[in-house]
């Protein structure tokens, strides 16, 4: 089972890194679970992902807490919404509150390497486009 962080809308739980690890300790058989990392429900939930400082320690975060080694996805998406506002609304890459850094460092940083990446921006229109650009953007 992959567990996908929330926005934390309303009562929902998991949007912070401690409720995924909470989850993943009441399951008995380790391999069986995994999370996927959605990058506008970071940001709404309280992870700055605006600059290279803030993904550095966003994902030294996610490593001491959860661990590496649970993460079977990305879901890359801006935000419509604003930081730690808890509400999930996704926007096209660069296009909203999060901007083009987080993807860029996604894009360029090792331990994401054969993690697989799901667009999951609001605008068929651009998607190609989109796909080219965090693909320019590998190291």
């Amino acid at each position: 089972a992959v567990i996908e962080n929330t926005a934390g809308q309303g009562s929902n739980l998991g949007f912070r890194f401690e409720h995924l690890a909470a989850i993943i300790d009441g399951v008995e058989d380790k391999s069986r679970v995994g999370v996927c990392i959605d990058t506008c429900h970071a940001f709404a939930g309280g992870y700055d992902l605006r600059t290279e400082e803030e993904c550095v320690k966003t994902f030294a975060e996610f490593e001491r807490i959860v661990g590496f080694r649970y993460l079977r996805g990305m879901h890359l998406n801006d935000a419509k919404s604003e930081f730690n506002s808890r509400v999930d609304r996704h926007h096209s890459l660069g296009e909203g509150n999060i901007g083009k850094t987080v993807f860029s460092w996604l894009m360029k940083d090792a331990r994401f390497d054969g993690i697989p990446m799901i667009l999951e921006t609001i605008d068929p229109e651009i998607w190609k486009d989109e796909i080219a650009w965090l693909k320019s953007e590998q190291k």
